[in-house]
């Protein structure tokens, strides 16, 4: 029981990047490879301030800043020097690789017996279930928070871009300012979740974040799915799905591997499964009777 909880809570931590990808990927359309070096980036800045016993919630904030930086450089090479939002991307990334080795000033930084986000919460005799509490408290009230963000004008400003971008310009909307706002805000969240996780394994290792993206686009390709299967509109319920998707493709690793499933073919059975999800409604679509 105690294994499937820690997926669980894995899987709260990744939402904050699954709704950093679902801003990049279903608002704006714009494929940010960013993600891989901006989770990496708030998991190594987490682990050099936590060493130095700085403030919880100072560290979190200085994470996700400089995630936001991260995705600001992106979107600046993207909109203001004319570069395809997938290389520039891959640009920012490949550079984090070396910036997140200076920072951390070696491969692995130990986070054992620090004070962190997981540490406040102490009601429940066991540790699992604090935890468990701590990771709903925080991804929730993110969630609540891009929900109210998107909902406001400037939410709906953000989502027009994304939609028709030449709609927005003509009613005198910068397109580029957007882009930028909404990759610093994406990546943000993306080292959010960077931070999380960190501190929820007690580790920070340079290559935590190498292939990461894939968890959030298959968080966001099951929640897509989902959405079209039920016909669901609402932005606040899409938010649900995403972290939704993070949790169920948490939960299939996990039980994957709770079947003694091969570690070596865990990446295959992941893609198949997410697969299966992405192509449940277009089935759905080819079955239907021709009216």
């Amino acid at each position: 029981m105690e294994f499937y909880l820690s997926a669980l809570v894995l899987s709260l931590c990744l939402g904050a990047m699954s709704m950093g990808v679902f801003i990049s990927m279903r608002i704006f359309n714009i494929p940010d490879i960013t993600t891989d070096g901006s989770y990496t980036l708030g998991a190594a800045v987490t682990a050099l301030l936590l060493v130095q016993h700085w403030p919880v919630y100072i560290v979190v904030l200085i994470s996700m800043l400089s995630g936001s930086l991260a995705g600001i450089c992106t979107a600046f090479i993207h909109t203001k020097l004319k570069i395809d939002a997938l290389l520039a991307g891959i640009l920012v990334m490949t550079g984090l690789y070396s910036i997140n080795l200076i920072i951390m000033g070696r491969s692995n930084i130990p986070l054992i017996n620090l004070h962190t986000l997981f540490s406040y919460i102490q009601i429940f005799p066991h540790s699992i279930y604090n935890t468990l509490a701590t990771g709903i408290i925080i991804i929730g009230a993110f969630a609540i928070l891009l929900w109210y963000i998107l909902l406001t004008d400037f939410g709906i400003a953000m989502r027009a871009t994304g939609n028709s971008s030449s709609m927005t310009r003509s009613l005198g909307i910068n397109n580029n300012k957007m882009k930028i706002i909404g990759l610093a805000m994406a990546n943000a969240l993306t080292a959010l979740s960077g931070s999380l996780v960190a501190q929820y394994q007690n580790f920070t290792d340079i290559n935590m974040g190498i292939g990461i993206v894939i968890v959030g686009l298959g968080s966001v390709l099951i929640a897509d799915a989902l959405r079209i299967w039920f016909n669901i509109v609402a932005i606040g319920a899409q938010i649900a799905l995403v972290i939704a998707g993070s949790f169920i493709f948490q939960m299939v690793l996990a039980v994957t591997l709770s079947l003694g499933v091969d570690p070596n073919i865990l990446k295959l059975v992941t893609a198949l499964f997410v697969l299966l999800i992405v192509a449940l409604p277009r089935v759905k679509n080819v079955l239907k009777p021709n009216e």
